[in-house]
């Protein structure tokens, strides 16, 4: 059953008149006083931060400030965190509710004090605190961390702050992220101020950082830390119409470069290079000349282009594109010492298309048919050549022969001397041997004859003669009794054999 609305006013008016005028009195003294009581209950939500402003009983701020540490009137260092908070009177205290500082990932927070004690002399930023935290905390920073006004130093990293935003003032930034292939250079405007002849100083000094800073992401204060970022890659650059990929200045593709020879041929050179700064070596360069954009329009471009020309205005056209390697060593051994007195390595140089039609093309030309010419000259010498050796082969070949025949004839000869001494050395035992033979013969007839005479020697010797010959002589000779008829007989027989067998030999 749904209660009466209408009725309960005047329920409530009629118990309140039974009560009688006293307790009315003091009921309504209490609501006032509850009403009052409830006006000075804060209620700070989970995400906020509650600014208090004291308006009566603090007394006047010192000169000079205007955030509240102990107590004073006005805007008070000390915020409300979330929850309920009693006895803030309206008419002693003015509550403003604000969203906590949130620092999102990737940024930073650049802080600003705007009260705080007075910067020191020179000074554009607050020193840096060792607890940030701290530093966040308004009463902390007015009060026993005798914060200073003005920029801070320090920054917040990322996560949520419940700040006194009267006292502070926060800007974010991005942090300060190195990616790989690149260094970043560190310019610090705060730190004690030294003197060195190439502006590079250690960490903590006034000046470029000696060291830069490898892959990573830092927190720094970008407004205290000038950073530059510097490519450690190696960087390609085509001074040419047409760009590779990859190469720097491909949006704006760099021109090819004039050079004008000592004979007055100006024409264009295609030239690629490559170069690299070391990670050491980025502190200098920044020091000289400044970050990526600027080394390459500021320094190398014009090294090279004023190498090329120099290297040209030494030497004439033609001898300018006959020679290229020449021309690419000479330019890369002087652009390499050139650079590397700023901190850059070069890695290679390299010469495309030399001239054009318009440029070179008659002296091109000129130089096609001398070749043309020259080659056929070479063609004509070489065949002439090749005759020449031929013909000493046919020559040597000849010889040769000529050569084998004559010491095969040489070796016959000597093959002939030799039977032939041969032959006579033969001759010669076998004439020895008849000789000693014969004074054999001889001296055993002589003995023989010495016994018997010479007459029956003789007959036994031609009987001996007979005997060996197997001569017949009984059918043709007569034989008296007398011995010299034998013998006579018997050398006639001899005689005649000796003639038919002479006649008999074939000539």
């Amino acid at each position: 059953m749904e209660p009466d609305w209408e009725a309960i006013p005047v329920r409530v008016g009629g118990a309140l008149r039974k009560l009688g005028p006293v307790v009315m009195l003091v009921l309504i003294i209490l609501i006032v006083l509850g009403f009052i009581f409830m006006t000075s209950i804060v209620r700070i939500g989970g995400t906020q931060v509650g600014i208090v402003e004291k308006k009566l009983g603090g007394g006047s701020l010192p000169a000079g400030r205007v955030i509240a540490v102990k107590g004073e009137n006005g805007i008070q260092a000390q915020v409300l965190a979330p929850g309920w908070h009693f006895f803030y009177w309206p008419w002693q205290y003015g509550i403003k509710k604000v969203q906590w500082t949130q620092i999102k990932e990737g940024q930073i927070g650049l802080v600003t004090a705007k009260d705080g004690q007075t910067l020191p002399p020179d000074t554009i930023y607050a020193p840096e605190w060792p607890d940030p935290d701290k530093m966040a905390d308004a009463a902390y920073f007015l009060d026993e961390g005798k914060g200073y006004k003005g920029p801070q130093l320090s920054v917040l990293n990322p996560g949520a702050y419940r700040l006194n935003t009267d006292l502070f003032g926060i800007k974010q930034v991005a942090v300060v992220n190195v990616r790989v292939g690149t260094v970043a250079v560190v310019k610090s405007n705060v730190g004690r101020t030294v003197e060195t002849e190439d502006r590079l100083v250690e960490k903590g000094q006034r000046g470029i950082w000696s060291k830069p800073l490898g892959e990573g992401q830092y927190y720094l204060n970008t407004n205290a830390y000038e950073v530059t970022l510097i490519s450690i890659r190696q960087t390609k650059v085509s001074y040419t119409a047409e760009v590779e990929r990859g190469e720097a200045g491909a949006a704006q593709p760099l021109k090819p470069i004039t050079v004008r020879s000592s004979d007055g041929f100006t024409f264009p050179v295609d030239v690629r290079i490559t170069y690299r700064i070391d990670p050491e070596n980025a502190p200098r360069v920044v020091a000289m000349i400044g970050d990526d954009a600027l080394i390459l329009d500021k320094l190398v471009t014009p090294r090279v282009r004023a190498t090329f020309r120099n290297n040209a205005e030494k030497v004439k056209a033609l001898a300018y594109v006959q020679n290229r390697s020449i021309q690419e060593q000479q330019s890369a051994q002087m652009l390499r010492e050139d650079l590397a007195e700023y901190g850059i390595t070069l890695l290679e140089i390299s010469i495309g298309d030399i001239g054009d039609e318009a440029t070179l093309g008659a002296l091109l030309k000129t130089q096609t048919d001398r070749e043309i010419a020259l080659q056929e000259q070479a063609t004509f010498e070489e065949q002439q050549r090749a005759a020449e050796k031929k013909k000493a082969l046919t020559k040597t070949q000849q010889e040769a022969e000529e050569e084998k025949r004559l010491a095969t004839a040489t070796y016959d000869v000597s093959i002939a001397e030799q039977d032939k001494q041969k032959k006579i050395i033969a001759a010669q035992g076998e004439a020895e041997m008849v000789r000693i033979v014969a004074e054999a013969k001889a001296k055993a007839f002589e003995l023989v004859s010495n016994v018997i005479g010479p007459d029956n020697a003789a007959l036994i010797e031609v009987l001996k003669m007979v005997s060996e010959s197997d001569m017949e002589i009984t059918p043709e000779v007569m034989v008296t009794g007398q011995s010299s008829g034998v013998t006579d007989a018997l050398m006639g027989t001899i005689l005649k054999d000796m003639l038919n067998k002479q006649k008999s030999t074939p000539k």
